[in-house]
């Protein structure tokens, strides 16, 4: 994992789970901010009145729907809105939310803070190791997937099934031992598992 984000994490923990940003975002519905894509290195805040910036922007929608910049090698800075800096309550929720984000294709974030900015950025440089340590970090399992490394999942689909079951159940129960009540399984949140 990035040393940065290693170390904003370190000093955010601990890290919300997805039952805590749920119960956020009931009680902050509207809760919108400015996003600007950016090229690295390359910040100004004149960019926030360009057509990289994403301003009164709810998170989880503009981020999926602008993945690409991401894909690009381009960095996300998050702000409050019409501010152009994120207020230091607002950090640990949105670092929780972009990883669920992430979660489904196993993509590593680095993290920082700059111009009072969160800046976040996919982590092209994690392995499967950095990965599971990542998710974990945020009550996420992370089998490494998407990576062309052994990770010891049989090929067979029904094994391949019935092992990574085993797995979240075994990490879903470390996780309830350590959090109580926070964790819920899978580290859904209510309106998930009342969906389903």
């Amino acid at each position: 994992m990035d040393q940065t984000t290693r170390e904003l994490i370190r000093e955010e923990s601990p890290m919300w789970t997805n039952k805590e940003v749920w119960e956020f975002d009931q009680l902050n519905e509207e809760l919108t901010f400015d996003l600007l894509y950016v090229e690295p290195r390359k910040y100004t805040t004149d960019l926030w009145k360009s057509k990289s910036a994403h301003l009164d922007s709810e998170i989880r929608d503009t981020i999926v729907r602008t993945f690409d910049h991401f894909l690009d090698g381009e960095e996300l800075y998050i702000s409050n809105k019409g501010q152009s800096k994120l207020d230091e309550k607002y950090r640990t929720y949105l670092m929780a939310v972009m990883t669920d984000v992430m979660l489904e294709e196993e993509v590593c974030l680095n993290f920082r803070t700059d111009s009072d900015c969160l800046v976040v950025s996919i982590d092209s440089k994690a392995d499967v190791i950095d990965c599971k340590e990542f998710f974990e970090e945020f009550y996420h399992l992370a089998t490494g997937f998407n990576y062309d490394v052994d990770t010891g999942i049989p090929d067979d689909e029904t094994e391949a099934e019935l092992y990574l079951t085993r797995l979240q159940e075994e990490f879903d129960e470390k996780m309830k031992n350590n959090l109580g009540d926070k964790y819920l399984p899978g580290n859904n949140d209510p309106d998930t598992i009342n969906s389903k």
